[in-house]
């Protein structure tokens, strides 16, 4: 599943490409994926103009002129694919629907604009989805409502941070960085990256971190975030951003996928073991479990 920086990636992308663009029909296979009401794609969707291409945690928003927004979430095998006939990205999951002729047997939903250009949702494993909603309601949604806060908000400061995490005191700091409910679009590739720029174990437990720890894992996290959205994403195997160019913060990790190679802070060898039920990357010598006091 993407993080936030491969979904915002995408989202800026989209902006460019889909933003003014109005929706003259739409065509799809399966109401799992596109579970919406006839009339109110009818009413909503059909003759509206794309205004604005937002992202929330790991989904993104394309706010309609009419009150309305199509939510969509790519989960595990979503993609996105723009085609005008001059111009083609695909974004998502890169398999050979990206560049194949659409639609093929993977196309969930294709939205036509006014133009004759279209948007593509292909999705193998049909885990994705397209919902229509009043975009006034947007955080009425269960999905919204258990989203925790934007850790790139300007507002979202190192006391927040601390806040959200002590609701999970008695687990694995990284098990409380991967929860969405505490903090939103955070996976493993960013926990793992962020606890090594904080010096702290993954398998710390929340309650054992102090006020400085907090301090430097909300700077750490930041960082992190900002240099992979401005690297184009992290992934480099199952996502490609909206110019159908892959990631390439991987280039710049510190732990994630070098188990085996030299800390590049002290030179120990990083290793790799399970926390949270998800493969962990860390440095014996700069990452020490601490104890609760």
């Amino acid at each position: 599943m993407p993080e936030l920086p491969e979904v915002e990636t995408i989202k800026r992308g989209l902006e460019r490409l889909v933003r003014t663009k109005q929706v003259v029909s739409v065509d799809f296979d399966s109401p799992k994926s596109f579970p919406n009401s006839p009339a109110d794609v009818l009413q909503f969707l059909i003759n509206s103009q794309i205004i604005h291409v937002e992202r929330k945690g790991k989904a993104l928003l394309l706010n309609l002129n009419t009150g309305y927004s199509l939510i969509v979430h790519l989960r595990m095998t979503g993609q996105l694919v723009y085609d005008s006939g001059k111009e083609h990205f695909g974004a998502g999951h890169p398999n050979d629907s990206l560049i194949n002729r659409l639609p093929d047997k993977s196309t969930r939903v294709s939205l036509t604009f006014s133009d004759a250009s279209r948007l593509y949702f292909n999705d193998q494993r049909k885990f994705g989805w397209m919902l229509l909603h009043p975009t006034n309601a947007v955080e009425e949604i269960t999905f919204f409502r258990r989203l925790g806060p934007e850790p790139l908000d300007p507002n979202f400061k190192w006391q927040d941070l601390r806040l959200r995490l002590a609701r999970r005191s008695r687990t694995s700091i990284k098990a409380a960085l991967l929860d969405q409910s505490v903090i939103a679009g955070v996976g493993n590739i960013y926990a793992d990256e962020s606890l090594w720029g904080a010096k702290i174990h993954p398998a710390t437990l929340v309650s054992a971190l102090s006020a400085t720890d907090y301090k430097r894992l909300h700077s750490s996290l930041i960082d992190i975030l900002n240099l992979s959205i401005k690297s184009g994403g992290s992934t480099d195997r199952n996502y490609v951003d909206a110019e159908g160019k892959k990631g390439s913060y991987l280039k710049f990790a510190r732990v994630f996928r070098r188990q085996n190679l030299p800390c590049p802070r002290c030179n120990t060898i990083i290793l790799k073991t399970r926390v949270a039920g998800r493969g962990t990357h860390y440095c014996p010598h700069c990452q020490v479990v601490k104890q609760s006091k």
